[in-house]
């Protein structure tokens, strides 16, 4: 009996009726987990091939001009990319990858951290409602004036449908969230992180024409605090503001969440990051290890210098400090452990060596800087070629005796010039990619952002059908990467564009510029309060987000003082790299100790010299301007 009831049951699960239930689960399930990633896949592969035909067809086969393809190319791949960000924006969000400040928050106990992530969570929902309504509202006012795209006559209102698509979709993976952390959460915690919303949006209902400055940066401040990711910080803030004050309409957040990424300059950022994500998990980076080793591997510290002029080769295709020291200390920080370099150090100079990612040319915060001050991508670029040449020889220099010293040596005795000739030959794919990079740009034939995908098409293709180290299914992973990276990055591009429009109108440069005039008009001497306030920056914030928080408020008064503005970019991104290897934020060192499996307080232990032999460069930087002016003076003329 026991046996039929069982050969029932399976008869009755095998029905057509719960196969097809079956299968319609798998489905949801699979497009819940892999909606927003395909997507990001296929948009990026899809304007990594429009900019490289754009740049082949005008210089390989200029007689086939395919229907105006600089023209449609440029505006096809600048609408996919912003359908991108905010597609990666929104995986960002379900894999709970952001740029936040949690240092305090993570010292509360454990009940009260869900209750203020609830709050936390409550204020980015309602953000991402009003952006996803009003957002609706201007795909309306599109449609009824029946604005079109410049080259394709596309209707304009699906290239803005993008804003409330996209925070939709936040907002579904916000409360996805939200269900996963309540489900096991007591009850207590769910109703003090409610109660504590409410307390913090008392300011909003009870003071009215408050002060706009005093509430944009009281919330925005608290928001930090509380560990909200740093772009729903800069919104949420504004937003809370305009309520509050009615300072510009609300309707103003999702344009300029679409006119802030629409801008083919920025583009540069993903493409770069995906060109160093490729490229760093291969062969490429393999021989350049192998050719700065023939180099310098035979001097003491060797395998140390060896990590440091590597990671100025690959600092020219990555634009990116972490993923430098990843892809270097994966390899190196073993292997100079196994030599019997002390862990912390070796660890530490990797770290260092990563700072260089952000300041040698191409460098994702120089092309944020530049899109934020408007000014010169290229001329950044080229501004930063001394300066992070000059770091190189310094961290070089004082690694070199530090290891001497400590009677560390590699396993060569001699330097080869066969062998490294022979390395460099053997590297010679991976040399290329900072000549075709720079050399494009500074010749004329392509922009920073054609350049910059073009580096992403190389980097594919040497792995996939040169070297062979990567399959599909890596491109897949790598390209997904990227999306989220870059996303996170972009998203903080919009929020601070928002946040910006109320910082110009409360003047609030004008009164910074004022404040610090007033202490003293000494040209040096703001320099080093300058500086000394941003190393202070670097020690709590991201990098990238101080830059688009920063930018429009202290550029005005470098300007007021006679600096150069291509030179105060290079100032900040110094300032902002040297926050790279300081704690609490610190994200090399933390990525480099990851590597390593030490304790952060293992490697900062390691890093003092390294660590005051750049706040050195830096001043040198600082005070003698030529330094990252002379080379983009002789580009000028």
């Amino acid at each position: 009996m026991g046996q039929d009831l069982s050969a029932m049951e399976n008869r009755q699960n095998n029905t057509p009726l719960m196969k097809k239930d079956s299968r319609l689960l798998k489905t949801i399930k699979f497009i819940d987990q892999r909606f927003e990633e395909m997507l990001i896949v296929l948009g990026f592969l899809t304007f990594i091939i429009l900019i490289n035909l754009q740049v082949i067809n005008r210089y390989i086969l200029p007689f086939i001009e395919i229907a105006n393809i600089t023209t449609w190319t440029e505006e096809v791949s600048r609408y996919i990319f912003i359908f991108v960000s905010f597609l990666g924006a929104s995986l960002a969000i379900k894999k709970r990858d952001s740029i936040q400040v949690t240092a305090l928050v993570d010292r509360f106990p454990l009940g009260l951290q869900k209750s203020i992530h609830i709050a936390n969570t409550i204020f980015m929902l309602y953000f991402s409602y009003m952006i996803v309504k009003y957002g609706y509202t201007l795909i309306l006012f599109q449609f009824d004036t029946g604005q079109t795209t410049p080259a394709l006559s596309m209707p304009m209102a699906i290239a803005y449908s993008a804003v409330p698509l996209g925070f939709l979709l936040m907002a579904i993976r916000l409360i996805q969230n939200l269900l996963h952390d309540t489900k096991d959460m007591e009850v207590k915690d769910g109703l003090i992180g409610t109660i504590l919303a409410f307390i913090m949006i008392l300011p909003v209902l009870t003071l009215g024409e408050a002060s706009i400055s005093l509430l944009l940066f009281g919330y925005f401040i608290l928001f930090i605090v509380l560990g909200m990711p740093i772009a729903f910080a800069l919104g949420v803030s504004t937003l809370a503001t305009v309520l509050a004050t009615n300072a510009i309409p609300i309707d103003f957040f999702p344009q300029t969440a679409f006119t802030s990424i629409d801008n083919f300059p920025i583009m540069a950022v993903p493409f770069f990051i995906a060109a160093g994500i490729i490229m760093g998990g291969g062969n490429i980076i393999r021989k350049l290890l192998n050719l700065s080793d023939e180099l310098l591997g035979y001097l003491p510290g060797g395998l140390a210098l060896v990590a440091i002029v590597t990671s100025m080769f690959f600092s020219a295709i990555s634009g990116s400090g972490p993923a430098t020291v990843a892809a270097i200390g994966t390899l190196l920080i073993p292997a100079m452990i196994k030599q019997g370099y002390s862990p912390g150090f070796a660890t530490a100079v990797v770290a260092a060596a990563g700072t260089i990612g952000v300041i040698i040319p191409p460098s994702n915060p120089l092309v944020i800087y530049g899109v934020v001050s408007q000014q010169s991508i290229s001329q950044l670029f080229i501004a930063g070629i001394i300066p992070g040449i000059l770091t190189g020889i310094a961290l070089i220099i004082v690694t070199y005796f530090i290891a001497k010293k400590k009677g560390w040596r590699g396993e060569k005795t001699a330097f080869s010039l066969k062998n490294t000739l022979a390395a460099a030959w053997d590297a010679k794919l991976a040399l290329l990619v900072p000549i075709f990079i720079l050399g494009g740009i500074y010749g004329g034939f392509m922009t920073p952002t054609e350049a910059a995908a073009v580096a992403a098409g190389y980097g594919i293709i040497i792995g996939m059908f040169i070297y062979k180290d990567m399959d599909f299914k890596g491109l897949y992973r790598n390209l997904a990467k990227a999306g989220i990276t870059s996303s996170i990055i972009i998203l903080l591009i919009v929020m601070a564009s928002i946040f910006g429009r109320l910082i110009t109108l409360e003047r609030v440069a004008e009164v910074v510029a004022n404040f610090v005039l007033g202490i003293s008009e000494n040209k040096w001497i703001i320099l080093l309060l300058l500086n000394a306030f941003l190393l202070l920056v670097g020690l709590i914030m991201e990098a990238l987000a101080a830059i688009v928080i920063l930018t429009p408020i202290l550029l005005p008064m470098a300007l007021a003082i006679g600096v150069d503005p291509v030179h105060f970019g290079l100032i900040m991104i110094f300032n902002l790299a040297i926050g790279f290897i300081t704690p609490p934020v610190g994200v090399n060192l933390f990525v480099a100790a990851g590597v390593a499996k030490l304790k952060i307080e293992e490697v900062v232990k390691g890093i003092g010299a390294l660590l005051v032999t750049m706040v050195v460069v830096l001043l040198l930087v600082t005070y003698i301007p030529d330094i990252s002016l002379w080379l983009v003076e002789f580009m000028r003329q």
